[in-house]
């Protein structure tokens, strides 16, 4: 376990703030691994800053009141967290990660395939709390015309508000049950790189989120010159798009989508059109129904249905080289991983 493992897997057991010291006694006294440097809490302080300075989204801090210094957490958890806490307290999350250009071997196009980029997404997804699925295409009544490319998106996701209380999620549950959650659709590009190509992919992706609350354009290159139109597009069709990085925790919203309220006529259609599609409904109504006791098992099952995300930085890496996915190799803070860190052996 690297040390960017330990610290995931430590903050992931805590499942509230916590900080570097907490992180530090907690990889030790539990034995996540071991460490060669003389300064292991140093270590660990610098690694978590570092998630937060390279924008990593599955975690993120907080400024403490008294004393200097910061909290962490995972963001699955921000729920959990008090919200008093979270009010009165600065976010340090902001932090802007850098933009790192992405490699084209001999000014060729990339040899990837868009769906190689499914897995990436729905990495990304899962640190935001979303459940998603890939909706394929090939499985749509009439699909051989093509034109069902342009009546459900590539992914379609689930998000669920989560109480803290199971008094509060009975009486959410009683009073308004759509506010429970949010279905969110995506259409995924490769890359963006014109005025043309971004209309001809804004408006697919308008016509295959119709039916969701949200609707997101996903590219994995987008052209810096297309800033601007983005933002005209999104103000006026509410369409939100998300910039997909290799290393899937450092993609970002570049314009937010507009929530709108469900189409049940349109669910209802691409229901018969997509056998996938319908059983992602379905199994997001055995969520929305499950009683409160059984939500740890329902979502359980839904996270075995939806697509399959990355556990460990290594395994991103090679799937990316696998799949000839521009990769450009991380730095590392201020302590190199490898000399820092030793794994434990049995």
């Amino acid at each position: 376990m690297t040390i960017k493992e330990a610290i995931l897997k430590s903050l992931g057991e805590i499942k509230g703030l916590a900080t570097y010291d907490d992180v530090h006694q907690y990889i030790v006294k539990h034995k996540l691994c071991t460490f060669g440097g003389l300064t292991p809490g140093s270590t660990i302080s610098a690694q978590l800053g570092d998630f937060v300075r390279k924008g990593d989204s599955r975690i993120r801090r907080l400024k403490k009141q008294e004393g200097g210094g910061f909290f962490y957490y995972l963001a699955e958890y921000e729920s959990d967290i008090a919200s008093d806490v979270l009010a009165g307290a600065e976010s340090a999350n902001t932090a802007k990660g850098n933009d790192r250009t992405k490699a084209k071997s001999n000014g060729k196009a990339p040899t990837y395939h868009e769906r190689d980029l499914h897995k990436l997404l729905s990495s990304y997804l899962k640190t935001t709390g979303v459940f998603s699925k890939t909706i394929f295409h090939e499985q749509s009544l009439n699909s051989a015309d093509g034109n069902q490319t342009w009546t459900h998106p590539d992914v379609v996701g689930i998000s669920l508000l989560k109480l803290q209380t199971k008094e509060s999620e009975e009486f959410l549950r009683a009073v308004d049950p759509i506010q429970r959650f949010k279905l969110n659709s995506y259409e995924i590009k490769k890359e963006i790189n014109s005025d043309s190509e971004l209309k001809k992919a804004y408006f697919q992706a308008v016509s295959n989120s119709s039916w969701a609350n949200f609707g997101y354009l996903v590219a994995f290159e987008i052209s810096d010159g297309l800033k601007d139109e983005i933002e005209r597009l999104g103000q006026a069709f509410g369409i939100g798009v998300i910039k997909l990085d290799a290393y899937p925790y450092l993609s970002k919203v570049v314009h937010p989508a507009r929530y709108r309220g469900l189409d049940f006529k349109t669910i209802d259609k691409l229901c018969k059109v997509n056998p996938e599609f319908g059983n992602f409904i379905e199994q997001a109504e055995k969520l929305l129904v499950a009683d409160v006791k059984f939500r740890k098992a329902t979502e359980k099952e839904l996270t075995e249905f939806c697509d399959t995300v990355f556990s460990t930085d290594a395994e991103i890496e090679r799937y990316c080289k696998e799949k000839n996915i521009p990769w450009e190799e991380l730095d590392v803070a201020v302590f190199p991983l490898s000399a820092s860190i030793a794994p434990l052996t049995s």
